[in-house]
C-alpha cells in the first residue's frame, strides 16, 4: 500500500460566551422557531472583543498535539485554514508557530472558507505521502462573531467562533485513502466579504456601507450545497474504491441541517452514522468539520478500523471530502 498519512492527534476549543437564538430575538427581528426551522442552530459560541484566531487555534492545537503524544519542537508544518486571519500578514500559521515554539516548522494559511480544513487535509497528506514531511498540524479557526453584522437578520443567526485541530504523521495502515477537491468561481459573490483587501481597501466609505462583513446570497449557496456536499461524498468514496454501506461515522460541515439531512439521504446513511453538533455551534466556518471530528472522537463514536467521511462547501465556491480509514497507530 505504501505511506499514507493518517490523523493521530485531534482537538478543539470553543470560546465559554453562548449567544442563544433568544439573545438574537431581541437584537434582530427573527424567532428562535424561525433560526431552529430553518438552520437547526439552536446556539452559537462568540470570541471577546480581544481574543484574535491564533488564540482559538493555539489551545485547538495544544489539545490535538497532546492527544498524539507530540511536542510542538517536533512539528515539520503547521496549516491554518482560515477567512479570519490576526491580520492580513504575517499569517495567523506563522503567529501560532511562535505561539507553540515550534521553531523547526513551516507554517501557512490556507484560505478556502468553510472547506478550508479539507482542503488542508489534503494538502498535508501529500507532504506526508511524498516523504517530505512525517508531523504536521492542520487547524481550521474562526472568529466569525468579528465579521458578521449582527444587524443583518439573515447572516447574524447563522454563524460562531471556534477551533478544531488534527496532527497528521505516516501510517502503512490504512489512514486517509482519497481526498476530493474542487471549486466554482463563478459562484464567488454568493458568499463573500467585499472590503478590506486590495479590490476595496479599508476607508471611510467602506465602513461605512458595512462591506467589511460577511455578504451572503442565502438561496444560491444552499442550491450548490445540497448538489456538492451529497456528490463530494460520493466521489471521494468511489475514488477510495469503497460503497456509501462501508461508512461508520460521516462528519458534515455544520452549516444547516437541512443541507446535512439532504446529504446524507444522498449517501443512504442512518441518523447513527451522521455525527451532527450543529445546534451547539451554529456555522463556524473552516472549524466546523475539526470540531465536529474531535467531538466525535470525544464521545467514543470512532474506534480504529472505522471509515470515515468528512465533507465540506464555502465560500469560492468550494467543496471538498476526505475518506480515512481511522488508525491512530501506537498513540
Amino acid at each position: 500500500m505504501g505511506r499514507r498519512a493518517t490523523v493521530t492527534g485531534v482537538g478543539m476549543y470553543v470560546p465559554p460566551k453562548i449567544l442563544t437564538n433568544k439573545d438574537l430575538e431581541k437584537m434582530v427581528d427573527t424567532s428562535d422557531e424561525w433560526i431552529t426551522t430553518r438552520t437547526g442552530i439552536k446556539e452559537r459560541r462568540i470570541a471577546a472583543d480581544d481574543v484574535p484566531t491564533s488564540e482559538l487555534a493555539l489551545k485547538a492545537a495544544r489539545k490535538a498535539l497532546a492527544d498524539a503524544d507530540l511536542k510542538a519542537e517536533e512539528l515539520d508544518l503547521i496549516m491554518v485554514a482560515t477567512v479570519t486571519p490576526d491580520m492580513s500578514f504575517p499569517s495567523t500559521a506563522c503567529i501560532l508557530q511562535e505561539k507553540l515554539g515550534a521553531d523547526k516548522a513551516a507554517a501557512f494559511d490556507m484560505e478556502a472558507g468553510c472547506s478550508g480544513f479539507v482542503y488542508a487535509m489534503s494538502v498535508a497528506s501529500q507532504f506526508i505521502e511524498t516523504g517530505m514531511y512525517d508531523n504536521i498540524l492542520i487547524i481550521g479557526a474562526e472568529t466569525l462573531s468579528k465579521i458578521t453584522d449582527w444587524e443583518d437578520r439573515s447572516t447574524c443567526v447563522l454563524f460562531g467562533d471556534g477551533a478544531g485541530a488534527a496532527v497528521l504523521q505516516p501510517t502503512e495502515n490504512g489512514g486517509i485513502l482519497a481526498t476530493e477537491l474542487g471549486a466554482d468561481g463563478t459562484g464567488g459573490k454568493s458568499l463573500f466579504m467585499p472590503a478590506g483587501g486590495s479590490l476595496n481597501p479599508a476607508d471611510k466609505t467602506t465602513v461605512e456601507e458595512k462591506m467589511h462583513y460577511i455578504k451572503m446570497e442565502g438561496n444560491q449557496v444552499f442550491k450548490f450545497a445540497v448538489k456538492k456536499m451529497g456528490q463530494a461524498s460520493l466521489d471521494v468514496i468511489k475514488k477510495a474504491g469503497l460503497n456509501p454501506d462501508d461508512v461508520d461515522l460521516f462528519v458534515p460541515h455544520q452549516a444547516n441541517i437541512r443541507i446535512i439531512d439532504a446529504a446524507a439521504k444522498r449517501l443512504n446513511l442512518t441518523k447513527d452514522r451522521v455525527f451532527v453538533n450543529l445546534p451547539k455551534y451554529g456555522n463556524t466556518s473552516a472549524a466546523s468539520v475539526p470540531i465536529a471530528l474531535a467531538e466525535a472522537k470525544e464521545e467514543g463514536l470512532i474506534n480504529n478500523g472505522d471509515i470515515i467521511v468528512l465533507v465540506a462547501f464555502g465560500a469560492g465556491l468550494t467543496w471538498a471530502s476526505a475518506i480515512i480509514k481511522w488508525d491512530e497507530g501506537e498513540n
